[in-house]
């Protein structure tokens, strides 16, 4: 069977629970860009810690040991004495690496040659890495369950072998390119598709995992999933990594076979990405109504919430708030869907969710 089809077939048929996820989390995506707008100075710090946690997060799953405060000293530029170089080299690289991609991805395309540049610049401060950076594996590799502590819980799957990595990775590539402009398939899919095959192939000699991670980031920042760089997806997947692995495995065993079963990877994916959406919404509910409303509209929103419900003039009355500014407020407070309106006209009256 041609591989494009076997692409195809994956995810043409996929269950009402997977579904459900990807409504849940367009809806939150859709509430994302409706929210009153942050301000860069909050984006900024918010992008500077989910940098730091995502780089502690993302190599940890790979068998390193240093913390999130660990990282923030290295890349402040304080060296860390009781770490491995080799330690020290991937979080420099993959924090570089997610920077990149986060202030870039607009301009960037997604390709094999953006892949590779991707592995080279992952592992560019790492001295072992070196013959290999930025091309495909010379030789056979072995996915591995990592412990908490970095030891070797046994071989998970055989990956693709190197012979045949050029030729998968370039069927792949076209095929995820393919399907995202020609948008037969929820665009969710794809990317989860793209990502559970990338696995499976283990194009690089090492790296897959990080990069994989990267790589999540920059498909999902292209689909529109805007707040990528805000909430950690990293953090996500370090906290649920045995149902990781468990989830990978139980798909990727399935694969060459009549019925490949790419569910359990897109049920787990589509999980970590659904908290991770949930959490972008509140953070931007928070953010908005307790940093960024001007104190008048923040009465606005205390007020409602010392009564069952209210009118724009006994808000503005109660609340000491000119009318303007209690209109202001409660467009802003529509939008992030902490309040409700109740009726029309001069008899309408708001009420918190």
């Amino acid at each position: 069977m041609p591989k494009k089809n076997r692409f195809d077939q994956r995810i043409s048929s996929i269950a009402a629970a997977v579904w459900s996820k990807i409504t849940q989390i367009d809806e939150l995506k859709g509430q994302w860009i409706a929210g009153a707008r942050l301000s860069p100075q909050v984006l900024g710090r918010l992008k500077r810690s989910v940098l730091i946690t995502s780089t502690g997060a993302s190599t940890r799953i790979e068998g390193a040991k240093l913390s999130d405060e660990d990282v923030e000293r290295l890349m402040r530029g304080i060296d860390i004495q009781k770490f491995t170089d080799r330690d020290k080299q991937e979080v420099r690289g993959y924090f570089e690496l997610l920077e990149n991609v986060f202030d870039a991805w607009k301009s960037l395309k997604f390709s094999e040659s953006a892949i590779k540049h991707f592995h080279k610049e992952l592992l560019k401060y790492v001295k072992k890495d070196e013959a290999h950076r930025g091309d495909y594996k010379r030789v056979e590799n072995k996915v591995e369950m990592i412990s908490a502590t970095g030891e070797s819980m046994g071989v998970l799957f055989d990956t693709t072998p190197a012979y045949l990595t050029p030729k998968e990775m370039q069927e792949l590539v076209e095929w995820t390119q393919g399907a995202l402009i020609e948008k037969k398939y929820h665009p969710l899919l794809i990317v989860g598709n793209f990502l559970v095959e990338f696995l499976q192939i283990h194009p690089f000699q090492d790296g897959n995992g990080r990069l994989s991670r990267v790589l999540t980031n920059f498909l999902l920042l292209k689909e529109g999933y805007l707040y990528m760089p805000y909430i950690s997806h990293e953090k996500l997947v370090e906290d649920n990594k045995p149902d990781y692995y468990l989830a990978l495995r139980r798909s990727q065993k399935t694969f060459q076979s009549v019925h490949e079963d790419v569910t359990p990877w897109l049920d787990f994916f589509l999980t970590i990405f659904l908290k991770q959406s949930q959490m972008a919404v509140e953070l931007l509910s928070k953010e908005n109504i307790e940093k960024l409303f001007s104190q008048k509209q923040l009465s606005v929103w205390q007020y409602l919430q010392t009564v069952d419900e209210a009118t724009p003039g006994e808000i503005a009355e109660k609340a000491k708030v000119a009318r303007p500014t209690v209109s202001q407020a409660l467009d802003k407070l529509l939008r992030l869907k902490k309040i409700e309106r109740i009726g029309l006209g001069r008899s309408t009256r708001y009420r918190k969710l």
